[in-house]
């Protein structure tokens, strides 16, 4: 049913990664599907960052990867060979939807956390993914 997934997730809350991560696993395993891991550093971080070290960016991407692949390595699901990935965008809603089509996912997950008065006003990226998506999309509660 499912040949790609793509799961987004943030580092910044790690806490909120198990679920999603062991859903996305067990779905990929299921269905024999690719699965692609991403996170994406918000645009304003990037700059930050790349203002302070010229790799700065380069830096960040590297730890970020190394971060996946150690919560890969702890859900067990190195055997899959998930393709990691590391964006940067002012939008992360929007980075994860381009992703998602550059993969030719035809399944993305993502966490979600439980909303904050500014989530009511804004939404959140979970909400809007959904929205916006051409695929169908799991929101993985813990």
């Amino acid at each position: 049913m499912y040949k790609n997934i793509l799961l987004g997730i943030d580092l910044n809350d790690e806490a909120s990664c198990r679920k999603p991560l062991l859903s996305a696993v067990e779905l990929a395993r299921t269905f024999g599907a690719r699965l692609h891991v991403l996170t994406v550093v918000r645009e304003i971080e990037a700059l930050l960052q790349a203002k302070t070290a010229p790799v700065g960016y380069d830096l960040i991407a590297a730890d970020l990867e190394n971060r996946i692949a150690a919560l890969i390595r702890r859900a067990d699901a190195s055997d899959l060979k998930p393709n990691v990935l590391v964006t940067h965008g002012a939008s992360i809603y929007a980075e994860i939807l381009g992703v998602a089509e550059e993969a030719g996912a035809d399944l993305v997950v993502v966490g979600s956390h439980r909303p904050a008065m500014k989530d009511y006003l804004l939404g959140t990226n979970a909400a809007r993914v959904v929205r916006h998506a051409r695929c169908s999309v799991l929101v993985a509660r813990d």
